[in-house]
């Protein structure tokens, strides 16, 4: 049977009263008291509600959560999410404050990150960009005892506290795995197709695609990497130039966004001479070129999961309570024409 308060109190030899004022770390207690109170917390290995403590002391949870504010779809649906979290959040006693910035915008995002260190919020959530200014950044916020998650794109060096998000090295070797077998032999050089090599999931994308293609697939030639800044219109032009320069382009791994872009310059090409096209995140644009065959493979994270579980960890941090790592780990989705949910 789990000890209560009422054993505490008869273990210590206090009232009820002087129990909650210790657990809930309230003023009008001697040192001697308390001392005794935590001794009888200590022996009888008493578990505090954590919710039901913070409810008592109308504790509110501040989350700030800094995303990019850009024509990505997996961005636009990231903070449709947690703007979604922030509208349930009141039930929970969490208070979500999302701040936009420019996307690749280290200044930005620095300014961002400094500004809610002053703020002192319960915990920070950002999509990261890979850069020394904004690794200095998150620093200076966990140096203030603020738990810091990054979203979807980690930052190598840093002190923060969580990733939410796929293995990102992982999905580039997947893609590699897809694109060599669905070439089945064919010749032709293949395309990588990155937003930007500033955020490190697109860099680790492309490295572990890079590696396999090396090793399992080393008969097709590699062009080097283009940047269409997760802007569909610049994804559009740099697709449709290779397409031109390259008339036998076999494959294109696309490990960003700026995908409508690219579906509509492979779309314009009869489909005998269609690349094998493989590309990251589910959204309408890439389900429609995914049933059109237009695109072979789509690899997705679920955003919804990254949002809640950066929430939980933030929240648990802030408790000092321990984090369930196999909860919070995100899965890679692999979506082909035949199995859309």
């Amino acid at each position: 049977m789990k000890p209560t308060v009422h054993d505490i109190a008869a273990h210590a030899g206090v009232s009820l009263a002087t129990v909650d004022r210790v657990l809930n770390g309230r003023a009008g207690v001697r040192l001697v008291t308390r001392e005794r109170v935590e001794a009888a917390v200590s022996a009888l290995g008493f578990v505090r509600d954590q919710a039901a403590a913070n409810l008592a002391k109308g504790r509110v949870y501040a989350f700030t959560f800094i995303l990019p504010a850009n024509d990505n779809s997996f961005m636009i649906g990231l903070r449709a999410e947690v703007a979604a979290a922030a509208a349930r959040a009141a039930s929970e006693r969490i208070r979500l404050t999302i701040v936009d910035v420019a996307a690749f915008d280290v200044a930005a995002l620095v300014s961002a990150l400094d500004a809610a260190a002053l703020d002192r919020p319960d915990g920070v959530a950002f999509v990261a960009v890979d850069a020394a200014a904004v690794r200095a950044a998150a620093d200076r916020l966990a140096e203030a005892q603020v738990p810091v998650v990054t979203l979807v794109s980690d930052l190598g060096g840093s002190s923060r506290t969580h990733y939410a998000g796929i293995d990102n090295a992982a999905a580039g070797r997947t893609a590699a795995t897809l694109i060599g077998r669905f070439l089945g032999g064919r010749r032709g050089p293949v395309l990588p197709l990155a937003g930007s090599l500033m955020v490190r999931d697109h860099a680790e994308r492309l490295d572990g695609f890079s590696s396999v293609m090396r090793d399992k697939f080393p008969q097709q030639q590699i062009l080097s990497v283009v940047e269409g800044r997760d802007d569909p219109k610049e994804t559009e032009r740099l697709v449709s130039r290779a397409l031109h320069d390259e008339p036998q382009l076999a494959g294109i791994y696309s490990c960003g966004a700026g995908n409508r872009g690219l579906i509509r310059a492979v779309s314009r090409l009869p489909a005998e001479r269609r690349p094998v096209v493989v590309l990251h995140e589910l959204t309408e644009a890439t389900r429609t070129a995914l049933l059109d065959e237009v695109v072979d493979a789509v690899l997705n994270q679920d955003a919804g999961h990254e949002v809640r579980s950066a929430i939980r960890v933030l929240k648990a941090k802030a408790d000092g309570s321990p984090v369930v790592t196999a909860q919070e780990r995100i899965r890679i989705d692999i979506f082909l024409k035949d199995n859309l949910p």
